[in-house]
């Protein structure tokens, strides 16, 4: 007998044993939740039992009920310098029935309140990142950023501070930075220009930041991309889907001939818009789209120039 033919016979054998300890098909268990047991459906037999429940104790038959009944708070985050692991204490001065406090009880919470503050803040790394979440939050908030960049920035800028990168440096400057820093890796379009209008810290700091973290912190920042840029200049300039893909297609041409080399990616952007427009008879002046990108008219009329050359672009007459 062979080596092969052995093995099948084995595996045969093993086969059958598993259906001899377990005779019902998968399809025919099912689980009692208030016994915990799994019986089969076929032959009514018990196949395991005194299982332990993992789910909760009460029941709740509405959204409304399982809110109140729930004993557990919001998930962790980063955005939250202790990452939300800490209790709340209330400002609205009522009990779990929803009636107001009497005025000596309000005062003793007043002061469980203070002390409960005082206790989550104890160290300066603490004050430190309460004060630079917040600056976080209000960033963000200005620039519509979503909850992925948010919680990206606070990990970057938590391994600064892990790193002592913050010492001797404004707050503002390295939480900027590490916004513009999540911006680049999750490829939402924003500026340097943008952040530093929302913040205290100038242009110069927040770029010395941001070369600073992505060194220390071995960060690998892919290449801003124009077309990234184009949904949101177009939506903002309310065009059309249309020429938005238009203006995408002119600046991949401009990709495969090395024309993006070196050049900034808004003012691109901005000159495939303008190009697309023309094409597409939804006249923007040259103005309008760089006052939306950030740029100089000048900067979008030498890329205008450069692309239509380049890439032999039949354009109509143009109206300045």
């Amino acid at each position: 007998m062979s080596e092969k033919t052995s093995k099948g016979i084995e595996a045969n054998k093993a086969q059958e044993k598993k259906k001899e300890e377990f005779p019902c098909p998968p399809e025919a268990i099912v689980f009692d939740q208030e016994r915990g047991e799994y019986i089969c459906t076929t032959t009514g037999e018990v196949l395991e039992e005194k299982l332990v429940n993992q789910g909760p104790e009460w029941r709740a038959f509405t959204p409304e009920e399982k809110e109140k009944r729930a004993r557990i708070g919001g998930p962790l985050s980063p955005t939250v310098h202790d990452r939300g692991l800490t209790t709340l204490i209330d400002w609205r001065d009522r009990d779990a029935s929803g009636k107001k406090l009497e005025p000596k009880k309000r005062l003793e919470f007043l002061r469980y309140r203070k002390w409960q503050i005082r206790s989550r803040i104890q160290s300066s790394i603490d004050r430190n990142l309460a004060q630079a979440m917040n600056e976080l939050n209000r960033i963000s908030n200005l620039l519509h950023l979503n909850r992925a960049v948010r919680e990206e920035a606070a990990i970057i800028y938590r391994k600064a501070v892990e790193k002592s990168l913050v010492r001797g440096r404004s707050i503002e400057s390295v939480v900027a930075a590490a916004v513009y820093v999540a911006c680049r890796l999750k490829k939402l379009p924003r500026t340097l220009d943008e952040i530093a209008q929302h913040t205290r810290a100038n242009r110069k700091e927040i770029a010395r930041c941001y070369r600073l973290l992505v060194k220390e912190l071995q960060i690998k920042v892919p290449i801003v991309d124009p077309i990234d840029y184009i949904p949101r200049m177009g939506s903002l300039l309310d065009l059309s889907g249309r020429t938005m893909n238009i203006a995408a297609k002119i600046v991949r041409a401009a990709k495969q001939k090395a024309l993006t080399a070196g050049k900034d990616p808004t003012g691109l952007a901005a000159a495939a818009i303008y190009i697309a427009t023309l094409l597409e008879n939804e006249r923007r002046t040259q103005k309008e789209i760089a006052n939306i990108a950030g740029v100089t008219e000048v900067t979008v009329r030498n890329r205008y120039k450069e692309l239509v050359s380049e890439l032999n672009l039949d354009i109509p007459e143009e109206e300045e």
